[in-house]
């Protein structure tokens, strides 16, 4: 059952609400429902999930194990939506349109008219008692609070997400859906490998695999779209909604083409030689940006200017081949250039050393197949 535009959240409030009460009645009672109807709400769920969620007893209704799995992220999903008026529709549809940033598109990739999508916004409006949304031009912007809202909606639909791949695992069908957002570094060895040896012990799980820097990441991440990202750590990060976990530490060498001049005497290269030749780094944001800086710096060296700043290892590579210019990097990015004898490196004058690790959420409750996932990561890292 996948989370969609026709999930009933009274469905989950009710199945909560039993979870914690073991009462039909208290349960009823807390949630604002006849018995008769929270009795309905939990027989749909169940048909819905195809499986009980309770044990019906003369002493009340003891939770099954699926029912226990899903009532702990029902609570979740509850408290970031706040209110039980929100409808499904209501939902997606303000998640569809903070993402696709026009009326018209989200209704398109929705399948719904722009009357039908106004609509049901304008009714989430209604229900949590904001304004959402704004008109710009011809395009429209979130106010703070549906800022806030979409932010809280999205880690909603994670929660959700997570309970359900947890009721598919325990029904023994598939086991649900990974997202990983993969920063340069972690791309290059260390996820492939480890996703590899994943994949084979768990085949019944997609992973969906999204690309960026550390800022085009963070907000997924945030939002719930992303569930883990990988990468160098930053180590001035005062991000209280963040977790980082170190995992290994990195040496990036000085990286040039084979045949290139600085290669041509043996051992790291003196401080003054570096100033010869042209750099090509990353940001001035980035870690390595900083590592590369207090290199110099603890040389006596002020940095020169980068005449090109560049992310892309693919594009470094390619100016790297046609020029003099020097770069830092992980020798484990280049690795097939460098055993293929078209690039080569050496270590730079003063170590560098930058922390890889994992970064999630503050509070993320991974399922067990997510949990999987960062343990292999962990153990591929540590051998």
């Amino acid at each position: 059952m996948a989370v969609t535009s026709h999930f009933n959240l009274r469905h989950y409030a009710a199945l909560a609400a039993t979870v914690r009460h073991g009462s039909l009645t208290r349960a009823a009672k807390a949630v604002n429902l006849t018995q008769p109807a929270l009795t309905q709400a939990i027989r749909r769920l169940e048909d819905d999930l195809g499986c009980a969620l309770f044990e019906r007893r003369p002493d009340g209704m003891i939770a099954t194990e699926p029912g226990l799995l899903l009532a702990r992220r029902a609570e979740e999903v509850i408290d970031q939506i706040g209110s039980t008026r929100v409808t499904g529709t209501q939902f997606s549809a303000f998640l569809e349109l903070a993402r696709a940033g026009s009326y018209a598109m989200a209704a398109s990739n929705m399948g719904l008219s722009s009357a039908s999508l106004h609509r049901a916004v304008s009714g989430l409006s209604d229900a949590v008692g904001h304004r959402l949304v704004e008109r710009r031009g011809r395009g429209i912007m979130l106010t703070p609070a549906g800022q806030r809202l979409a932010r809280r909606f999205g880690l909603a639909k994670a929660e959700l997400r997570a309970g359900l791949a947890e009721v598919a695992q325990w029904k023994g069908e598939a086991e649900g859906q990974i997202a990983i957002g993969a920063m340069p570094l972690s791309r290059a060895r260390w996820l492939p490998a480890a996703i590899a040896r994943f994949g084979r012990e768990h085949p019944g799980v997609d992973i969906a695999i999204i690309e960026g820097s550390y800022a085009e990441l963070s907000g997924p991440l945030r939002d719930g779209e992303v569930d883990m990202m990988l990468g160098a750590l930053r180590a001035d990060s005062d991000a209280a909604d963040l977790v980082q976990e170190p995992v290994f530490e990195d040496r990036p060498a000085i990286i040039m083409r084979a045949d290139h001049p600085l290669l041509e005497k043996p051992g790291p290269p003196n401080p003054g030689t570096l100033l010869e030749y042209p750099w090509i780094l990353p940001g001035r944001s980035t870690p390595l940006r900083t590592y590369w800086e207090a290199m110099l710096r603890s040389l006596d060296v002020e940095p020169p200017h980068v005449a090109i700043e560049c992310g892309s290892v693919l594009t470094i590579r390619e100016l790297l081949l046609s020029s003099d210019a020097l770069t830092l990097l992980s020798t484990d990015q280049l690795r097939v250039e460098i055993e293929g004898g078209l690039l080569g490196w050496c270590a730079p004058p003063v170590p560098v050393s930058r922390t890889i690790g994992i970064i999630t959420r503050s509070g993320w409750r991974p399922t067990a197949t997510q949990a999987a996932c960062v343990a292999e990561l962990k153990g591929f890292a540590s051998e």
